[in-house]
C-alpha cells in the first residue's frame, strides 16, 4: 500500500525534471539564436561552435593556424543552427600585420578592377593592412571618381574581412609620413612579393604601389591565390548601390523585349589615337588621330603603320567591318543590339551601315532618362560600369577589339556559366573582308569561312594558353580563371586541355 501510495509524487518529480529540461533547451535555442543575430548585426566574431569552416584559402579562417578538421556532430550542430540565423558577416581574420599597403590604380574601369584583385591578393598573401584603393585621376582616361563612386565600400571591406583587413585611411601616426613609392614588376610571382617586396614593408612600414596593371602573374600561382583574385572579382567588387539600381533598370528594360545581344564597340577617338588604326578615316581623320597621339607623351609608340598593324589583327574592328561580321555569322535583321562604348569616332555617320542592316540599336540614352544619366556623364568609368552591367547580363557579347574590358567581361560570363561571347579573330576576319570586298570570295563563301573560323571560340571551357617568359603573349588570368569555374563547368561539357 506504501508503494502505490509513493508512486504519484515519484512521477510528478519526473514530469517537474523533464518539464525543467525542456524550458532549458528552448532557452538555449532562443539565446543562441538571439546571439548569431546580434554577431551579425555587429560584424562580431561568431561563437566558437561556428568556428571551425572552410576558407577561401583552403585553411582555417585564422590565416592557416585553426585546424581544418571538426567532429562530424559539431558540423551537423552547425550546419542546423546556421539554418536558423542570417548570413553572416565572415569573421574577422585575426592576423599580425606587416605594415600598410596603399595603391594607386592606373587606367581604365576594368584595368583597375583586375589590379584591385591583384593587389588584395597580394596583401592577404603578405599578412599585410591595406587602405581602401586610389583611383587613377591623372591619365587620359581619368575622371574624378573615388572608389566609393564606383564600388560598394562597405561590401568590399566587410566580405573580405576573414582574409585581410582593409581600413578607408592610414592611421594618425602615420598621416605625415611620405610612403616609400614603387611600381612592382610586371607578371610577377608570388616568390617576387615575399622575396623582395616585403621586406620593404617591414623596413619602410607603408609602401605605396604606384602602379598596378598586370603586377600579378597569370599562371603558376598557389591555387588559394587564384581563387582569391575570383573572389575579390566576383564578390567583393559589387558596384556601389546608384550604379546597381540603374543597371538593373537598362537590363529589365532590354528584358521586357526578349534576348539582346552586347556589342563592345571600341570605336572611340581616344582608342584610335592610342591605336594609330586609321583604317576608314579620311585623311583629315586620320591627322587629327595622328596630332592627339603626340599630344600625349607616356603613349610610347608614335610612328605606326597603321594598315600593317590591321592586317596582324591589332585594330578594332570598324563599325562596317562589324556589320558584315554580324551578318556573316547569321544574326537576323530584328537583331536587338546594346552598343557598349563611348561617343563613337565620327559621330552617327560612321554607325549608318550597322543600322542600315540592324536597325534595333540600343543605346544608354533611350533605356534611361536625361535626368537619370546627368550624374554619370561626366565621369567615364562610372558610365562603363553601366556597360559592363549589360554585358554580363546579355545573351550574347561579342567584342570588335580585345582590350581590358573584353577580356574582364568574357571572364565573368564565363564564371557565371560559360554565357556566350565570341571572341572575334581579327587578323583572320580583316583578310576575309578584304577578299570579298575585292571581289574575290562570294557572300556566301565569306559567311561560311566567318561561321567555321569561330567554331570553337564562343567561351567553351578550355585552359588558358600558358607561354613560360612571354606573359604578355599567354592568356589573360581574367578572361578565362579556369581554377575558379568548377561549378561552371559541370554545366557544360568537360574541360578541354589546349597543347601549347
Amino acid at each position: 500500500m506504501a508503494r502505490h501510495k509513493s508512486s504519484p509524487p515519484a512521477i510528478r518529480r519526473r514530469g517537474v525534471g523533464m518539464l525543467r529540461w525542456a524550458v532549458r533547451v528552448a532557452s538555449s535555442i532562443v539565446l543562441w539564436t538571439a546571439l548569431l543575430h546580434l554577431s551579425s548585426l555587429l560584424g562580431l566574431p561568431r561563437p566558437p561552435l561556428l568556428a571551425a569552416r572552410p576558407s577561401c584559402l583552403g585553411g582555417g579562417g585564422g590565416g592557416g593556424s585553426n585546424s581544418s578538421a571538426s567532429s562530424a556532430v559539431t558540423v551537423a550542430a552547425a550546419d542546423e543552427v546556421g539554418r536558423l540565423a542570417p548570413p553572416a558577416v565572415p569573421r574577422r581574420r585575426v592576423y599580425k600585420s606587416n605594415g600598410y599597403l596603399l595603391i594607386s590604380c592606373n587606367g581604365g574601369l576594368n584595368q583597375m578592377r583586375a589590379a584591385i584583385c591583384d593587389m588584395v591578393t597580394v596583401a592577404r598573401y603578405m599578412n599585410l593592412t591595406m587602405v581602401v584603393p586610389e583611383l587613377d585621376k591623372q591619365s587620359f582616361w581619368a575622371d574624378p571618381s573615388d572608389f566609393g563612386d564606383i564600388f560598394d565600400v562597405n561590401h568590399f571591406i566587410n566580405s573580405l574581412q576573414d582574409e585581410v583587413k582593409i581600413i578607408r585611411e592610414l592611421p594618425q601616426k602615420f598621416s605625415r609620413k611620405v610612403p616609400f613609392s614603387m611600381q612592382p614588376i610586371s607578371w610577377s610571382s608570388e616568390k617576387y612579393y615575399l622575396r623582395q617586396i616585403l621586406p620593404l614593408v617591414r623596413k619602410h612600414k607603408v609602401v605605396r604601389f604606384s602602379r598596378t596593371d598586370s603586377r600579378l602573374a597569370n599562371n603558376g600561382l598557389p591555387l588559394k591565390l587564384q581563387k582569391l583574385r575570383c573572389r575579390v572579382n566576383y564578390n567583393a567588387l559589387q558596384f556601389a548601390p546608384s550604379i546597381e539600381a540603374l543597371g538593373k533598370k537598362m537590363i529589365s528594360a532590354l528584358r521586357k523585349t526578349g534576348s539582346f545581344i552586347v556589342l563592345h564597340l571600341r570605336y572611340e577617338m581616344d582608342m584610335l589615337a592610342f591605336s594609330g588604326c586609321t583604317h576608314g578615316c579620311s585623311d583629315e581623320e586620320t591627322a587629327e588621330l595622328t596630332r592627339m597621339r603626340y599630344a600625349y607623351p607616356w603613349w610610347k609608340e608614335k610612328e605606326i603603320d597603321s594598315e600593317k598593324k590591321r592586317l596582324e589583327g591589332l585594330c578594332p574592328l570598324t563599325p562596317g567591318e562589324t556589320t558584315l561580321v554580324l551578318k556573316a555569322l547569321g544574326f537576323p535583321r530584328d537583331t536587338r543590339i546594346y552598343i557598349a562604348s563611348g561617343e563613337i569616332y565620327g559621330g552617327e555617320k560612321r554607325l549608318t551601315e550597322l543600322k542600315t542592316e540592324f536597325p534595333n540599336i540600343i543605346r544608354k540614352e533611350m533605356l534611361l532618362s536625361a535626368d537619370e544619366l546627368r550624374p554619370f556623364q561626366k565621369h567615364s568609368t562610372q558610365m562603363a560600369a553601366l556597360d559592363y552591367l549589360v554585358s554580363i547580363a546579355s545573351d550574347v557579347f561579342i567584342p570588335s577589339n580585345d582590350g581590358n574590358m573584353a577580356k574582364v567581361v568574357e571572364g565573368h560570363r564565363r564564371f557565371m556559366g560559360f554565357h556566350k561571347t565570341i571572341q572575334l579573330d581579327r587578323k583572320k576576319l580583316v583578310e576575309l573582308i578584304d577578299l570579298l570586298e575585292d571581289q574575290e570570295l562570294s557572300w556566301d563563301e565569306f559567311s561560311t569561312a566567318v561561321k567555321e573560323l569561330h567554331e570553337g571560340r564562343m567561351s567553351e571551357p578550355t585552359r588558358r594558353k600558358a607561354i613560360a617568359g612571354q606573359p604578355k603573349e599567354e592568356d589573360y588570368f581574367y578572361a578565362n580563371p579556369h581554377e575558379c569555374l568548377g561549378v561552371a563547368r559541370k554545366r557544360r561539357e568537360k574541360l578541354k586541355h589546349t597543347e601549347i
